[in-house]
């Protein structure tokens, strides 16, 4: 249709069409002028007017509106993931437990969630004076070869050993005192846990959520509730594994899930389990 079409279709001069098709009329048209050209331009009925009292609303309220509307289709989306995702099939269904384990889910979650606000970023200068002067500190010691601040002897969280995130093998943390190690990672984000420590991923049974070389900080402070992702010491052999944690016949077995499928699980006695860290950072190479 040609804007002659249109604007004779609706009853207006073409030149007001004109106005309206490039933004220059200074108001909405009118409704009935909006009904007129969705009948025109074989709209839904109302589709134009809605489109209209958005315009003129406050602009904070329209921001609200329209982080609703995306909240409400993201969540259409996950909602329909998970359908399709826990139907039958001639193959076998996925349930949830199934979804949890592997790492798909808490994955789809995350996609799902709206970005998070940012601002502008300030002079670098003027945020690190914002800054507690022991968070300075950790900022400084993070620019620094080990994490270390000389002259301050601040440490950052100590890089114990590799663990494995395959199956259960040998751990040594050569005898060193707590929060003693070779090798420093600067993390001011450890919770403020004087004991939390860090490991390197090794292996592939953590996969897809973690990978061979990501650095995982643990809290020996942070609890540990059914489905963390934990450092784990094992006894008598002295082992050591990275794997999602199940406690089962009413905390009495301990169950060591990894989240790729191809590995299986493990089920011990709690008294087996001499320890449990609760992972509470990652540090990955993009």
């Amino acid at each position: 249709m040609t804007l002659l079409d249109v604007a004779q279709a609706s009853g207006v001069t073409k030149g007001y069409m004109s106005m309206i098709e490039t933004g220059r009329a200074a108001n909405p048209p009118s409704i009935p002028l909006l009904e007129r050209l969705e009948a025109a331009l074989k709209l839904d009925p109302g589709q134009l007017v809605e489109l209209a009292e958005l315009q003129t609303t406050p602009r904070s309220v329209r921001k609200a509106m329209q982080q609703l509307a995306e909240d409400a289709r993201r969540g259409r989306e996950l909602a329909q993931w998970l359908s399709n995702a826990t139907s039958r099939r001639a193959g076998g269904g996925k349930n949830l437990d199934k979804l949890y384990r592997s790492g798909q889910l808490s994955r789809k979650i995350r996609e799902s969630l709206p970005p998070p606000e940012t601002t502008p970023p300030e002079d670098e200068a003027a945020q690190t004076a914002k800054k507690p002067a022991d968070a300075r500190v950790g900022i400084l010691a993070g620019m620094l070869p080990g994490g270390t601040l000389p002259g301050a002897g601040l440490p950052g969280v100590p890089l114990v050993n590799k663990v494995s995130a395959g199956y259960p093998r040998g751990f040594t943390d050569l005898d060193y005192p707590a929060r003693i190690a070779d090798d420093y990672v600067a993390a001011p984000f450890a919770g403020g846990d004087p004991d939390a420590f860090a490991a390197t991923v090794v292996g592939e049974s953590m996969l897809p959520e973690y990978r061979e070389g990501d650095i995982v900080i643990f809290s020996p402070a942070a609890d540990v509730v059914d489905g963390s992702d934990c450092f784990a010491r094992i006894e008598p052999e002295h082992e050591t594994t990275f794997k999602r944690v199940y406690f089962e016949a009413d905390g009495s077995q301990v169950r060591l899930q990894p989240l790729n499928p191809r590995f299986p699980p493990r089920v011990l006695p709690r008294e087996e389990v001499a320890g449990l860290y609760r992972a509470v950072w990652r540090m990955s190479k993009l």
